[in-house]
């Protein structure tokens, strides 16, 4: 087994949409207010742009991708990133590639200098909710002012500047 994460080019956009889209239509998460529905779904490597301070990554099993997830800034707080579009296919799960897709995001975010990382999700994501509380990650009562995605019912939020994993 051969696990590469690097960051997404445009070749990998449309893979990736697909990925995002198939993904959330497991979860439920279709139509406004879920990730999967966002404009920049169509073509990741146009919107994470390390110069913006945000960058997407994706996870290649044995060189077939099979999953990413990214780094964005969260409104205007230039210390409060947000951790985004986290998607594995279901035959990628359970491999660790998750835990590797979510370091490598913490790592970018901690270079950049943010000082929190928020991220919103789904109770139904139960997998996905005990990896992030695994990396410090704690729940919130509510989503940070500013978040977008009124589907999600779990807003989380980690302090960078602790240790992780």
């Amino acid at each position: 087994m051969s696990v590469e994460i690097m960051p997404i080019c445009a070749k990998w956009d449309a893979d990736i949409c697909q990925i995002i889209q198939q993904v959330g239509s497991e979860y439920g998460a279709i139509g406004d207010g879920f990730g999967p529905s966002d404009p920049e779904v169509m073509h990741m490597s146009q919107h994470y742009l390390d110069q913006h301070r945000s960058r997407y990554f994706v996870a290649l099993l044995n060189g077939n991708i099979i999953g990413g997830g990214g780094i964005a800034p969260f409104g205007s707080d230039p210390v409060i990133c947000e951790l985004k579009k986290l998607f594995l296919l279901p035959e990628s799960r359970g491999l660790g590639i998750g835990k590797q897709l979510v370091q490598t995001c913490l790592d970018y975010a901690r270079h950049k200098n943010y000082h929190r990382c928020y991220l919103d999700t789904l109770s139904s994501m139960h997998s996905a909710i005990r990896l992030y509380e695994q990396f410090g990650f704690t729940h919130l009562s509510q989503p940070l002012t500013g978040t977008i995605h009124s589907g999600c019912d779990i807003w989380m939020l980690k302090d960078l500047r602790e240790a992780t994993l």
